[in-house]
């Protein structure tokens, strides 16, 4: 199995730095995000299996040519006449990869446990600072001048915010784009893709890839509600409410689905109530708008370039709608056989013999 654990050293760096980074400067997606959502996924998974994958396949080589075969003669080595002597090689192997494994599933769990509290809190206060909707369902009003959206993801619970400011100023084909935006955000399950980058960032934040991938998959995510939006009422409404609610909102960022707070505002800066009761102001950090996920730059100059980040952000989602250049059939096919062959080529490296 050296020649798998090869392959996927090999894999495993080039995802971890290379082809993400490629993928983030590229054009294309904004032509397709809901592609281009699936091509960060595989890069993960793919990732992931790799990283964790070529260690494990070294420390098993002695035992056999596949993985199934040497976890299986591994474990039934204390059974033989002749047990098999490991070298310190693959004592490493084993080590590093479990504790590769277990370090990102235990941030995997502690995110989406930290996660799920704050929303259970962020709820409870919604329901004693806010008042429901006189005609919309799982709806609740804010008393905020400015202008307010986002949803926050719940279960069977789950609610979608406004503001008093956003129901007075904007009119009724604008304000239904908002709607069917947070809707999307909720129907399309956005804070569960995004819980999965957010760990991934948080396990490694000194890793620049990791950070990047979520604020990337944060931007894919606040287009494909767009799209949304878009099919509900149109482009022309679904670009003014984008605009409106950034200038109305003071703040030109967005609440990420799957964000410790509220979830995926079409454009404001949202006032939530943090976990005392208090409002507070979400910073802008790329486009959506959490306070932790940090750009690495210190001091003053955080605020700035945040908002620089969210404004280029904001320009990136208004102008593919003003100018609609869907992605071609032939480029989709390739984008979604590329993510497949991404997850696929290190499962068979994993489970197939040398």
């Amino acid at each position: 199995m050296l020649i798998h654990a090869l392959t996927l050293l090999v894999l495993a760096v080039l995802l971890a730095w290379p082809v993400p980074r490629l993928l983030a400067r590229a054009a294309w997606p904004a032509r397709s995000p809901g592609v281009a959502l699936l091509l960060w996924q595989a890069i993960a998974v793919a990732g992931g299996l790799s990283m964790i994958g070529a260690p494990l396949c070294l420390g098993l080589a002695p035992y056999g040519d596949s993985l199934p075969e040497a976890l299986y003669a591994g474990t039934t080595a204390g059974l033989t006449a002749t047990p098999v002597v490991l070298p310190i090689w693959s004592f490493l192997g084993l080590i590093v990869a479990a504790a590769m494994a277990g370090y990102l599933l235990a941030h995997l769990a502690t995110t989406i446990v930290r996660v799920s509290a704050q929303r259970r809190r962020h709820w409870q206060l919604l329901r004693l600072l806010s008042q429901p909707h006189p005609s919309r369902d799982r709806t609740r009003v804010i008393d905020d001048d400015r202008a307010v959206a986002y949803c926050l993801p719940h279960g069977a619970g789950s609610l979608t915010v406004l503001s008093r400011g956003l129901l007075d100023e904007l009119p009724e084909n604008e304000l239904a784009a908002v709607i069917a935006h947070e809707a999307a955000h909720l129907w399309q399950r956005h804070d569960i893709v995004l819980v999965a980058f957010r760990a991934w960032h948080q396990a490694l934040p000194w890793f620049p890839v990791a950070a990047l991938a979520e604020q990337r998959v944060a931007v894919l995510i606040e287009m494909l509600a767009d799209d949304r939006a878009r099919a509900a009422v149109g482009d022309g409404p679904t670009a003014r409410a984008i605009i409106t609610v950034a200038e109305l909102g003071h703040l030109p960022g967005d609440e990420a689905a799957g964000s410790t707070g509220p979830v995926g505002a079409l454009g404001s800066g949202a006032v939530s109530p943090d976990s005392s009761g208090r409002g507070r102001e979400d910073r802008p950090v790329g486009n959506d708008g959490c306070d932790d996920a940090g750009d690495g730059i210190e001091g003053s100059s955080n605020a700035d370039v945040d908002l620089s980040q969210s404004a280029a952000v904001l320009h990136e989602r208004v102008a593919r709608i003003a100018a609609p250049r869907p992605l071609g059939l032939p480029a989709r096919l390739l984008a979604v056989a590329t993510a497949v062959a991404l997850v696929t080529v290190p499962t068979l490296q994993l489970i197939l013999p040398a």
